[in-house]
């Protein structure tokens, strides 16, 4: 008896030391745990105070007197900035955490290794574009800002006395990339002296004089309205003309001949790390990725035949000709553009309870492409959290008469709802997730949700036009063809001629499209891959949960499980959808059908 007497003694002993190790553990995670949030939070708000414009595009206006800082110095301190994080973050272990926790650290860990990677092979150095630049991004600022009191006035000229400055600061870093070799291609570049002309000449910077809010008095009215001209006048537009004298002049005659990436220094590595930084696929050669466009433009022309059989034409080429000839499907005007994207984007709402069970009700705007920004094609523009300034659907409709109505509607699917406009508000409300994790992301998950949204129009019973049907396929041939004709400039050593011809002979978008599209390509490395990659993925992804699920699959809980997450790199999305299957085949079946 005593000896058992020994033994429950010492059992209970290891028990209660095993019990007070627990408790112990428990605390040093929930410790690290609130260590890491505290270093999101610091590290977002870091964010944020760099990027003032970023902040206010998410809605927080303590910085919005403030333009970014483009100088070397600005973005050498913003580099040393994220080496301390990335370094406190690495020094934080992950075991014990909660899936979520070890999610958001691996999300932040992998942003900013790209960012490190991103300075590395001085990305920085071509920040100018056809595409992209000051001269693009700052002409957008008086649609991109509130104007509801008169500080919001007041903060906004402040930015306009700092145009200059922006200006000046890029040329630093532009004349830096010279300095390394690094440079855009020099057609594209002697596009940029023409847009800054457009930008003086549209002179979008006036545009909050012509109308006040009602509660801002006349005075002020007459006080501001002057203050703005003079800074426009005196200021904004002559560094506008300043900097495209320079472009044109200075920088644009040593761009490079050689259309691919891979002709920088660093060669293949540099368009790599553009197709990992812009897709999160890190598993996929150039090469590969081009056999997945021929593959996938083999499918979808399959289909498409099947429409023009149905449609009583012999073969595809018949059918597409007289598309092409069919007054239907020929705009008159920009404006009847703009209102078949508002018609489409309307129907499709009352059908979101059918594909989601959480639908923020975030407002959406269209509006066209102004003239001077008319090399970009049709995007969108995040709205604010609390609805303030609606997201906005921004539509190319310059040179109309040479453009086709038939793919608009998957493309205002894709924009609108149930694509990006679904997608980034929902991610703007999203609750118990840290901040970062609410706001920005990858072209990968971002374009990838987009295009997948476009096939879930025909779920709810749209595309009843065969034409329209077709369209939709021909969106989706169009970002197939991408896959090959990036791969095709940037490792393959294709011309413009032949990116061209190949756009041309797959007849997926109008000859506008074509040049515009071919020109973005250039400029814009491996980021017009992230679409069809990004669509493969979410595709596999359901169907890999149907399969496993079966019967206890559904639909809006499966959507709302890939935007719950916030936007995530493909391949944790992976991974949080294979949890969300386990967690799914466990849960009650009553649980499961609500």
């Amino acid at each position: 008896m005593r000896s058992l007497m020994l033994s429950v003694s010492a059992v209970a002993f290891l028990c209660i030391t095993a019990c007070a190790s627990v408790g112990a553990n428990l605390v040093d995670v929930k410790a690290r745990v609130a260590a890491q949030n505290a270093l999101f939070e610091e590290w977002y708000q870091s964010d944020l105070r760099a990027h003032p414009e970023q902040a206010t595009a998410y809605g927080d206006y303590r910085y919005n007197d403030q333009l970014d800082r483009h100088s070397l110095a600005a973005l050498s301190a913003e580099h040393a900035n994220e080496q301390y994080f990335l370094a406190h973050l690495r020094a934080i272990p992950t075991t014990g955490f909660s899936e979520q926790d070890e999610m958001s650290h691996e999300v932040l860990l992998r942003a900013l290794q790209q960012r490190m990677r991103n300075y590395d092979f001085k990305e920085y150095e071509m920040p100018v574009s056809q595409m992209s630049g000051p001269h693009v991004g700052l002409a957008d600022l008086p649609l991109a800002v509130p104007f509801e009191s008169v500080k919001q006035y007041e903060d906004y000229i402040a930015r306009l006395h700092q145009i200059p400055r922006a200006f000046t600061e890029t040329e630093e870093v532009l004349r830096a990339g010279m300095k390394d070799g690094l440079m855009p291609v020099r057609f594209l570049l002697e596009k940029v002296p023409a847009q800054c002309d457009g930008v003086i000449e549209a002179d979008p910077f006036l545009l909050p004089t012509r109308k006040f809010p009602a509660g801002i008095s006349a005075d002020d009215q007459e006080r501001l309205t002057r203050a703005i001209t003079d800074a426009v006048t005196k200021e904004v537009l002559p560094a506008y003309r300043a900097f495209g004298n320079f472009i044109g002049m200075e920088y644009a005659p040593h761009g490079r001949t050689t259309l691919a990436v891979e002709s920088l220094p660093g060669g293949e590595r540099r368009y790599l790390n553009d197709i990992l930084g812009r897709t999160t696929v890190s598993t996929l050669t150039p090469d590969q990725i081009h056999q997945i466009g021929l593959r996938e433009i083999d499918r979808i022309e399959a289909d498409m035949l099947v429409i023009a059989h149905h449609e009583g034409f012999v073969d595809l080429a018949s059918y597409r000709e007289s598309l092409k000839t069919n007054p239907k499907y020929r705009p008159v005007s920009a404006e009847q553009i703009l209102e078949y994207f508002r018609k489409c984007i309307a129907q499709m709402r009352p059908k979101l309870p059918e594909l989601f069970g959480y639908i923020p009700g975030s407002p959406i705007t269209v509006e066209a492409i102004p003239d001077f920004q008319a090399a970009m094609a049709t995007h969108y523009q995040t709205g604010t959290p609390d609805g303030q300034r609606p997201g906005r659907v921004v539509v190319a409709t310059s040179q109309f008469a040479n453009r086709s109505l038939i793919n608009d509607e998957a493309i205002a699917y894709h924009e609108g709802i149930p694509g990006h406009h679904m997608q980034l508000s929902v991610a703007q409300q999203i609750t118990g997730l840290p901040k970062f994790r609410q706001h920005g992301g990858n072209s990968g998950y971002i374009e990838g949700w987009a295009l997948y949204a476009e096939q879930l129009g025909k779920e709810v019973g749209f595309y009843q036009d065969p034409a329209s049907d077709y369209g939709r396929l021909s969106s989706e041939l169009f970002r197939a063809v991408r896959l090959v004709v990036d791969t095709g400039i940037h490792s393959k050593g294709w011309t413009r001629d032949q990116v061209v011809e190949f756009l041309r002979k797959s007849e997926a978008i109008d000859e506008p499209t074509i040049q515009s599209e071919t020109d973005r390509y250039i400029a814009w490395p491996a980021q017009a891959l992230a679409y069809k990659l990004g669509q493969l993925k979410f595709r596999e992804l359901r169907d890999r949960a149907q399969m496993e699920l079966g019967p206890r699959f559904d639909i809006r809980s499966f959507h709302d499980e890939m935007l719950s997450g916030g936007v995530l790199p493909l391949e944790l999305l992976d991974s949080r959808t294979d949890s969300w299957i386990r967690a799914q085949k466990l849960a009650p079946e009553s649980a499961v059908a609500n």
